[in-house]
């Protein structure tokens, strides 16, 4: 009973788990706000070549 007890404190006090929920949920944060930044200077970037290519068409024609 007592190694029981033991045990159920060593569980109670452990943080590992709690902190690593924490890094979890923070790293799904961060690479939520990379694949948005992707997404959008990936649309910009397309975008500068659609300029630049119907530009430079324009002034060969």
């Amino acid at each position: 009973m007592k190694r029981f007890m033991t045990m159920t404190r060593q569980f109670r006090d452990d943080e590992n788990g709690a902190a690593m929920v924490e890094y979890t949920i923070l790293l799904g944060i961060i690479t939520v706000a990379v694949i948005a930044t992707i997404i959008t200077v990936g649309t910009w970037v397309s975008g500068q070549w659609t300029v630049l290519s119907t530009s430079l068409a324009a002034a060969t024609a």
